[in-house]
């Protein structure tokens, strides 16, 4: 065996591995391209052709129309409800996990690994234990069907974020710490001028599991926003589902679907480098 293709072999299984989780994606790709009658066939399981012989464009502007009672505007309003909830929560997963992260990391107080091993024990919490409890409180403070209750607990903190802040601020150089306070800076200070410039690739990686999460979140949306009007694309995907899901309409329902997962996907390609840098410079402390 030749050199080159001793390189490529180790290459085989990550392409083979790579095929196989496309494939789910290519496969809603096609579906949404066909004919109603050529979906639900497929969808029926009769087969499905690679490449849609004569793509159907038309089906992802008939099923943004459709999504919801007002024609575009449903969609519009989505969409809109989505972003304003991911960004506020993006926004407070950063800012409060970062500040947190740093207390723990240069802030020496009598009880902090105390409190930094509770916190940690926190991710062992289902979120499910907390749920009734957490509407009990929201609906006492009048934030039920607004969007709060989706915000507000992300400028509190996560777990596993500030574990990630921790380690990274903890591997920062005491030296430029003491001369970020011989300039006259603070905790807060250097905490906004010295250390979050330095983290980027950690906020990187909050931000796109953070994005993901807060995108994607069906549960949350469902059980606090009650009208149409502030539907997240979540909600607003499985009322289109209930409404359009059967095999005559499985090619509207897939259009849908990868309108819905494009912003994930772009944040993703986007922020890779980061993303990966994160994981390793988070994680592990020298």
């Amino acid at each position: 065996m030749s050199r080159r293709r001793r390189r490529l072999l180790p290459y085989l299984p990550l392409a083979l591995g790579a095929a196989v989780m496309l494939f789910p994606l290519w496969w809603m790709l096609v579906i949404s391209l066909e004919t109603p009658g050529r979906a639900g066939a497929a969808a029926a399981g009769g087969g499905i052709d690679w490449f849609p012989a004569d793509p159907q464009w038309r089906n992802y502007a008939e099923a943004l129309a459709q999504l919801g009672t007002r024609r575009w505007q449903g969609f519009l309003d989505a969409l809109a409800n989505s972003v304003v909830v991911t960004a506020l929560t993006v926004v407070g997963q950063v800012l409060s996990c970062s500040l947190v992260g740093y207390g723990f990391a240069r802030i020496r107080f009598r009880g902090s690994r105390l409190l930094f091993v509770v916190m940690l024990a926190t991710m062992m919490l289902p979120p499910q234990v907390t749920m009734i409890p957490l509407f009990l409180l929201f609906r006492s403070l009048g934030w039920v069907d607004t969007i709060l209750p989706l915000v507000v607990p992300a400028f509190f903190g996560n777990a596993f974020f500030i574990f990630l802040f921790r380690q990274f601020f903890a591997q920062v150089p005491e030296a430029l710490v003491e001369a970020a306070r011989i300039d006259g800076y603070g905790h807060l200070g250097i905490w906004w001028r010295v250390m979050l410039p330095l983290c980027r690739p950690v906020i990187a990686i909050c931000a796109v599991f953070t994005f993901i999460f807060a995108w994607n979140d069906f549960l949350a949306p469902l059980i606090y926003l009650h009208g149409e009007e502030q539907a997240t694309l979540a909600v607003a995907l499985n009322s289109f589902r209930n409404q359009y899901g059967g095999l005559e309409d499985v090619h509207l329902l897939m259009a849908v679907s990868i309108v819905t997962m494009v912003p994930c996907i772009a944040l993703f390609f986007v922020a890779q480098k980061q993303f990966v840098e994160g994981l390793g410079k988070g994680a592990v402390k020298g």
